[in-house]
Formats: C-alpha cells, sequence, structure tokens
C-alpha cells in the first residue's frame, strides 16, 4: 500500500513549515535514513530523511510552498512491486470532504495529475462557493484573507478543483468600490486589526510605504515575545561591573592562545561569569512550570545572535562545566550555523538563561524580554571608560552596565539581586573563573 510522507514537526513549537526544496524526483528510489527534502522552520532548514523504503510515486507539494501545516501529505512512497496504477484511489489524507449532500468525497490522487504547487494534497472541488457552503482555502490563504478584510466565499480558487490558494487572496481586491481607501475599512468589524490594535494601514495613504511580508522568523518573534511580555511578569535589576582586570586577564590569555588560535572575547567572559552565577545562586536557576519551578542541574545559557531579518538564540549547553576556550569556540560554531540557518531545534530550544550584549553598538544599556521557557534574561551594555570614586579619590575606570530581567513568578527581587552580585564578583576578579 502506498506511504504517504507527512510534513514533520520539527520542533516541539512548528505548526507549520516552508517545503524548501525537494532532493529526490517523482521515480527515484530511496531508503530509509536517506535525506529527502528540506524544510524551513521559523528558525532553521532542517533536512528531512525517509523513514520508509520504495519508491517515490508522487510529490504533493511544490518547493517553496509556505505555511504548510505539520501532518500535511507532502508526497507518496510507493513500496517493492507498486507502481503508479496503485495510486489511483489512493486518499493520502488531504482536506476533508465538505458537508453538503452532493458534495464528491475527497479526490484520490491520480498518477496523471501534475504535482500541485502550493496544495499539500488534492481537495474537493469547489469552484465558487455559495453562501453557508464550506470554503476550501489553505491556511496561509485564510491568514492573508483575514489580515486584508477578504470574504473568501466570494474568491474564486485557481488551485486544485477550486481550492483557494495564497496567490487568489493576494491578488483578491475588497469587496468595497476601489475609491473607497482602506481608511473607509475602519468600521468593519474585526477585519482592520493587528491583535488588539488597528491596523496600521489604516493610517497612511496607499503608495506612500512599502508593504514587506513577515516571514517566519519574525511572526515566531513577535508571537513568543507578545507572550512574553503579556503573560510574565517581568521586573529589571541593573548593576555596573568593572572591567579593567578582565580586559588585563583577557589580553594575557590571548597572547597565550595565539599559537593554538585561541581568542577569548569579553561576551565569552560574560557567558561563564553567568554560569557559574547561576552554581552560587541555583533558585535562580529555573523555569516557572504553572505547577512547579523546575531547577535546573546545569547552567545552559543562551547568547542571542543577531541574523538578517531577525534573531536567534542558540545555546551553550552546561556552559558551567566549560572553560572560557571551549565556551568561544562554541559560540563562534553556533553563530555560524545560525547565520545559515542550519541549527537543529536542539541547539536553540530550552536553555536556563540568555545573555544579549548590544555592547558592541555602543549601547550603554537596555532592558531585555525574557525567552520562554527561561525566567531571566541578562541585557550586557558596552565598556566605557567612567568616571568612579575609590577610597574617596575621583578617577576612572572602564565599566560595563548589565540588566537583568527576571519572571517574578519564579525569582523573586532578593534573589535577582543576590545573581547580580554573585556575577559582579566572578566579573570583576576573573581569575576565580578558573579555578
Amino acid at each position: 500500500m502506498p506511504i504517504p510522507i507527512l510534513m514533520p514537526a520539527l520542533s516541539p513549537t512548528m505548526e507549520e513549515g516552508t517545503l524548501a526544496k525537494w532532493l529526490v524526483k517523482e521515480g527515484d528510489a530511496v531508503a530509509s535514513g536517506d535525506v529527502i527534502a528540506e524544510i524551513e522552520t521559523d528558525k532553521a532548514t532542517m533536512e528531512v530523511e525517509a523513514v520508509d523504503e520504495g519508491t517515490v510515486g508522487k510529490i504533493l507539494v511544490g518547493e517553496g510552498t509556505e505555511g504548510v501545516a505539520i501532518n500535511t501529505p507532502v508526497a507518496v512512497i510507493l513500496e517493492e512491486g507498486e507502481d503508479a496504477a496503485d495510486l489511483e484511489g489512493f486518499d493520502a489524507g488531504g482536506a476533508p470532504a465538505p458537508k453538503a449532500d452532493k458534495a464528491p468525497a475527497a479526490e484520490a490522487v491520480s498518477a496523471d495529475d501534475p504535482a500541485p504547487a502550493a496544495q499539500p494534497a488534492a481537495a474537493p472541488a469547489q469552484q465558487s462557493a455559495p453562501k453557508g457552503d464550506r470554503v476550501f482555502a489553505s491556511p496561509l490563504a485564510r491568514r492573508i484573507a483575514a489580515d486584508k478584510g477578504l470574504d473568501l466565499s466570494a474568491i474564486k480558487g485557481s488551485g486544485p478543483h477550486g481550492r483557494i490558494v495564497k496567490a487568489d487572496v493576494e491578488s483578491a481586491k475588497p469587496g468595497a468600490s476601489s475609491a473607497a481607501p482602506k481608511k473607509a475599512a475602519a468600521g468593519s468589524s474585526g477585519s482592520s486589526m493587528v491583535g488588539s490594535l488597528p491596523d496600521p494601514r489604516l493610517y497612511y495613504d496607499e503608495g506612500s510605504y512599502e508593504e514587506v511580508p513577515l516571514d517566519g522568523m519574525r511572526k515566531s518573534i513577535a508571537k513568543r515575545l507578545t507572550q512574553s511580555k503579556q503573560e510574565l511578569p517581568h521586573y529589571y535589576l541593573n548593576i555596573d561591573c568593572e572591567l579593567d582586570e578582565l580586559l588585563r586577564v583577557r589580553k594575557e590569555l590571548n597572547v597565550r592562545g595565539e599559537k593554538d588560535g585561541i581568542k577569548v572575547s569579553v561576551n565569552d567572559f560574560i557567558i561563564r561569569a553567568s554560569a557559574l552565577a547561576l552554581m552560587k545562586v541555583p533558585d535562580c536557576n529555573v523555569s516557572y512550570a504553572g505547577d512547579a519551578l523546575l531547577k535546573h542541574k546545569h547552567a545552559d545559557i543562551g547568547v542571542a545572535v543577531a541574523l538578517d531579518g531577525g534573531l536567534i538564540t542558540p545555546i551553550v549547553k552546561a556552559a558551567d562545566t566549560k572553560g572560557l576556550a571551549q565556551i568561544s569556540a562554541e559560540v563562534k560554531d553556533l553563530a555560524a550555523r545560525a547565520k545559515d540557518k542550519k541549527l537543529k531545534p536542539s541547539d536553540y530550544e530550552g536553555g536556563s538563561f540568555s545573555v544579549s550584549n548590544l555592547g558592541m553598538f555602543g549601547i550603554k544599556n537596555f532592558t531585555a524580554v525574557i525567552n520562554p521557557p527561561q525566567a531571566a534574561i541578562m541585557a550586557v551594555g558596552a565598556g566605557e571608560e567612567r568616571p568612579v570614586v575609590k577610597n574617596g579619590t575621583l578617577g576612572s575606570a572602564t565599566m560595563m552596565t548589565v540588566t537583568l530581567s527576571c519572571d517574578h513568578r519564579a525569582i523573586d527581587g532578593a534573589l535577582g539581586a543576590q545573581l547580580l552580585q554573585a556575577f559582579k564578583v566572578l566579573i570583576e576578579d576573573p581569575l576565580t573563573m578558573l579555578l
């Protein structure tokens, strides 16, 4: 019996993905473990392996198709002894049949049909949906229609069997007269809102701006960080750390490590100090789980990496057990793979704490949004020479301001303060990190 290949859930939070590239074509033989496709999630591009052996009988989702929901059939594998004739009457698990009395059952996959470019599987026939009948449209088309305030029942689909696809809703115009500007739609119920706020398009004349569609990463950032600020009671603490001794030690270590290609950064010291501080104040190394606090046995430190159009926070696992040289090498590797979108979900999901460093941009101090399921994040500003008073004498020192954002459900203010104190001691006396 033919075996459908489904869009895999490549991470616990993945709801849909983009089928970036097929590495096989119809008629190719595949074995279990063969890489057959590349899937783009909101954070990375990942390879998908075949779990069964056989021949690729039909590709159902074309390259570049966006918004493919998990568990959607994307191709069909024929087992040994089967051929294209075995696809006749085979239901790969497409969209459900409409509930009208005379509606046909879900269309079977036909070996003679061309592979659809934007649909996961054959859908029931639909030309123009009468009022009251179910409208068949891809999930992506439904979202775009909702954003644009379009009535799907008034749109004729160009997909297989009349299914409405992305191109249909992008080219469709609202039902109102074209003379009516978008501002006239402000009073329409729920059709011109972004969350609980009015759609910004209502305030600007068409042609006065360029509309850049959100990619999966930006959508994920918007969703997760909105949830974080809405649901996590943030509070903030900051402290100033003197860096002169750290800079001296760093310079000496880099001289000694030059022949081995070792070059540690200030950020590597910060990651190491954060991990050790969490071990000294273990009640801060937690995640809030609703009915319990998860106390982590190691400090897994996320490091914010800026990408084109977004950011990602790959994790240095068990940073408390690693030296500066190993942390430095891992951060460089994670950052390079992040920029190439080659991280695995295990590289960036979870973690117990994060560090976001904008010091290289000259930012003196800032606050960062907590990245769930973590309960804290440290925002690191620039090291700069400032006037300081020591023993009643005015002098200067290289100072750095760090700001800790904490989830008050998990970390009380006094605990957060203890964590910053432990961090400050380590940063200002960096040799203690080597003990």
